[in-house]
């Protein structure tokens, strides 16, 4: 099983190191390419430095461009399965074995939870959390499935949600993440979600002050409620690799 790290970073060069040093020395064995989502810092050369293959992006399109590129990068190379993970230190790397291992115990889609069971307390604001835990009650509205995290972006993915995010991959903010989750169930593939604690950023600047945040919590919501229009079978054909009937294409 062929698996590949997509690291997603824009203006990472002070965080990018410690975290490909870590993915060397956790996971020796696993790809990574860093995708430089049009950096104005070292982001490309650090990450070649640090042993990562670079995919650059000719100007700032967002994470979930970022994070399309390099799944379209797996599916081009033929990659079994793939680990989106944060360029800032946030994540750790011994949690990719849990991810892989939900896939390996048969989900199309591991999601990693700051809030599981066993997990270390992580910080949030009371804004933040009283969101995200309004649209995890929305999620499960719409997929009648629970999540604790659904906005977390550390994921794994196997073959048929490769096949089907490469080129379906939300770009908007946080519909990177929660949409992924109505993509994948309307397609009929299966989300296990894992526990795993995460850290705070280690360096660099988030991408996201309080009112821009709660701005696009609002806007993702109002987003998440046209979730209807969703095409199950156009999806299911594209998991299964093949090409969608001329009437349902022209739909």
């Amino acid at each position: 099983m062929r698996t590949l790290v997509v690291i997603p970073a824009y203006n990472e060069e002070d965080a990018l190191p410690a975290t490909l040093a870590e993915l060397a020395l956790v996971q020796p064995d696993l790809d990574v390419v860093v995708v430089d989502d049009g950096s104005a810092d070292r982001t490309s050369a650090v990450a070649r430095a640090g042993g990562a293959v670079v995919v650059t992006l000719p100007f700032n399109l967002g994470v979930g461009s970022a994070v399309r590129t390099g799944l379209r990068y797996a599916l081009d190379h033929q990659y079994d399965r793939t680990v989106v993970f944060d360029a800032d230190g946030q994540h750790d790397a011994r949690s990719i074995d849990v991810l892989l291992e939900a896939l390996d115990g048969g989900a199309d889609v591991a999601l990693a939870s700051r809030f599981g069971a066993g997990t270390e307390a992580y910080p949030v604001g009371r804004v933040r959390k009283s969101a995200m835990r309004f649209l995890a009650r929305f999620v499960h509205h719409l997929t009648g499935q629970r999540f604790t995290d659904p906005t977390s972006g550390y994921r794994a993915f196997g073959a048929p949600a490769i096949r089907l995010l490469a080129r379906a991959y939300p770009v908007e903010y946080l519909a990177d993440t929660v949409e992924v989750l109505l993509i994948v169930s309307a397609a009929g593939l299966t989300i296990e979600e894992v526990p795993s604690s995460m850290r705070v950023r280690t360096a660099g600047q988030p991408s996201n002050r309080r009112f821009r945040l709660v701005a696009n919590y609002l806007r993702v919501l109002v987003g998440l409620s046209g979730a209807a229009v969703f095409r199950k079978r156009h999806d299911q054909v594209a998991v299964s690799g093949g090409v969608p009937r001329e009437e349902d294409a022209d739909a």
